[in-house]
This record gives structure tokens, C-alpha cells and sequence, in this order.
């Protein structure tokens, strides 16, 4: 019985060790890649500045009258 547990806790401790040992290294280097490596700017964001920047126009006036013409019948059809 003594024989099992002993075995049992160096299998344990073998896991745990190996665990840790793998936590550590994936830290390493994620922080290496991170330095040495960074990710450039995406250029969506320099898109979304330039969008934001620039006047919206109002719409089409034909759109907006088809689709208000297309709400008045769907709204009178349902009565």
C-alpha cells in the first residue's frame, strides 16, 4: 500500500511539475513573440478615423420616398 501511494505522488508531482514547466515556457514566449514581433495596426482602424472624419450625406431623396411608400402599403394592408 505504501508502494502505491509513494508511486502515486511521483506520478503527481512528475504532472504538476510538467504543468508549470509548459505555463512557464508558453509565458516566455508569448512575451518574446509580443517584443520582437508586435502586430501592425489594422488598417480598419485607420479606415473608421477617415470615415468618421468625412461629412455624411443625407441620403437619396428617391430611396427615402420609396421605402416611406412601401411602409404607407404595408401599414394599410394590415388594417
Amino acid at each position: 500500500m505504501s508502494q502505491g501511494i509513494e508511486l502515486m505522488l511521483y506520478g503527481m508531482g512528475t504532472v504538476v511539475l510538467f504543468l508549470a514547466l509548459l505555463v512557464v515556457a508558453t509565458t516566455v514566449m508569448a512575451r518574446f513573440i509580443t517584443r520582437y514581433f508586435p502586430e501592425p495596426e489594422p488598417p480598419v482602424q485607420a479606415a473608421l478615423q477617415r470615415l468618421h472624419r468625412q461629412d455624411k450625406p443625407a441620403g437619396d431623396p428617391n430611396l427615402v420616398a420609396v421605402i416611406t411608400a412601401a411602409v404607407h402599403q404595408h401599414r394599410s394592408n394590415k388594417q
